[in-house]
């Protein structure tokens, strides 16, 4: 296939904005980037895919998530509104994910497929918990990702919360989907991580039997000192900080993702940077909980691969990039701060850079060998754009609603607004069927 008649952002460093340039995709890679009339003229009988004068980009990447959170949507929480981050827990996500059959496992992670390929998003890194459905839940999950084509990296996140039988089953699902994965080849649609929740519902015993029990080539997926909850148990608990603690168990390094890191003092902030762990940043979930921002600006000049992902939002990653832009300028009282090349350092590039890693191939980048995870993007600039200032039209100019075609591994998964790879009325259907059933499930846990 050839994709000509468009302008390409191509996002590799440097960035290179390419005009009268088309590029050939074959056995899901970009083979060739040329001039698109000597690309034309070179293969004549080849499948062309007309831009329509649109740019094409990379496919947007989502470095944390749950699809859990999709039926929390319109969920009314009994009693009293949750007044802290501990109460958010307790009345909403844990009630939520105790309420999840097979079914709600399964239509939770299509919906949310679904809402990635309309919104240009192709990568994404799941962090997922069904305490009453844990064994092969995660095969429920990566049949959905099959049947969307969207790429997705899996875990399922253990704590101690319902005791020593389901800690013990929440680990063996990570070691046997991890090794289920291994053999698969480089570049596949499906990894794995291994989940943990967060320091405040893991013990020393469940910390050192997840580190004995992972294979020696993954790592960790885990919320970290999200709230200072976290770190007040911590340590009074364990005479030690969230990051100090995880780090002793051998939970930190290049092959472990940290979620949020938003109370964290100068030695636990020195510590992900030599351990190279990656940081991700989910600006809406914070502001939505009210447990504060993380100083990404400040770890992102250190060199610490600071990502965003949406923490169950929508799949509307340039929301999360404005939000990112808008929060740091609000919280410091500074419109110098997070500036929007520092947007698209972590959400473009540190992004792109987290997928390749975890999937052992080159995703988020336009070149010869990446990966055809790509969109078109129907933005037309009344004013001038170009390499320096696109993350600020992205930042202004740019709307989800903007993307009309979605590929993933040379796979149209969505063309002129139409997803192509599933029935997007008759999911939507059934996961409203679905998610009465779990709403009942929700709410019967209330009933006193």
């Amino acid at each position: 296939m050839i994709i000509h008649n468009c302008r390409i952002v191509t996002w590799t460093n440097p960035n290179h904005i390419l005009s009268n340039h088309a590029l050939r995709i074959a056995n899901g890679r970009i083979v060739e980037i040329m001039d698109e009339k000597t690309l034309l003229e070179k293969y004549p009988h080849e499948v062309k895919m007309d831009g329509h004068g649109q740019i094409l980009m990379p496919g947007l990447i989502c470095a944390h998530t749950h699809f859990y959170g999709a039926f929390s949507r319109g969920l009314g929480i009994p009693g009293e509104a949750p007044k802290n981050f501990m109460e958010i827990l307790e009345k909403l996500w844990w009630a939520l994910d105790q309420s999840l059959t097979a079914e709600g496992i399964r239509y939770s992670a299509l919906v949310c497929l679904i809402d990635a390929i309309k919104h240009g998003t192709t990568t994404v890194f799941d962090h997922h918990a069904s305490p009453n459905f844990i064994e092969g839940s995660l095969d429920l999950i990566e049949t959905a990702v099959i049947e969307t084509g969207v790429r997705t990296s899996l875990c399922y996140e253990v704590s101690d919360r319902g005791g020593k039988e389901k800690t013990l089953a929440g680990i063996a699902e990570n070691v046997r989907m991890i090794n289920k994965l291994q053999k698969q080849p480089n570049g596949a649609l499906t990894s794995a991580t291994f989940g943990l929740h967060a320091a405040v519902t893991l013990s020393d015993e469940t910390l050192e039997r997840s580190r004995e029990e992972i294979p020696s080539s993954h790592g960790f997926h885990i919320h970290i000192a999200e709230d200072a909850i976290d770190q007040k148990s911590s340590i009074e608990n364990h005479q030690m900080r969230v990051v100090e603690r995880l780090h002793k168990f051998g939970i930190t390094g290049r092959q472990s993702i940290f979620v949020h890191g938003v109370h964290l003092n100068d030695n636990e902030v020195d510590i992900i940077q030599d351990s190279k762990t990656w940081l991700t940043h989910q600006p809406r979930s914070n502001m939505n909980n009210a447990v504060g921002m993380a100083d990404v600006e400040a770890y992102l000049d250190l060199g610490i691969p600071i990502c965003i992902g949406n923490d169950g939002f929508s799949f509307a990653m340039w929301d999360e990039w404005r939000t990112c832009f808008l929060s740091h300028k609000s919280w410091k009282k500074d419109p110098r701060s997070m500036p929007g090349n520092k947007v698209t350092k972590m959400a473009a590039y540190n992004n792109a850079s987290m997928a390749s890693h975890f999937f052992k191939d080159r995703i988020g980048m336009i070149e010869v060998g990446a990966k055809a995870d790509l969109i078109l993007v129907d933005y037309l600039p009344f004013t001038e754009m170009h390499e320096g200032n696109l993350p600020w039209h992205i930042l202004f100019g740019f709307r989800d609603s903007m993307v009309t075609m979605t590929m993933v591994d040379g796979k149209v998964l969505m063309y002129d607004r139409e997803i192509k790879v599933i029935n997007e009325s008759s999911i939507m259907n059934e996961a409203t069927e679905v998610s009465q059933e779990i709403w009942k499930r929700y709410y019967k846990q209330f009933e006193k």
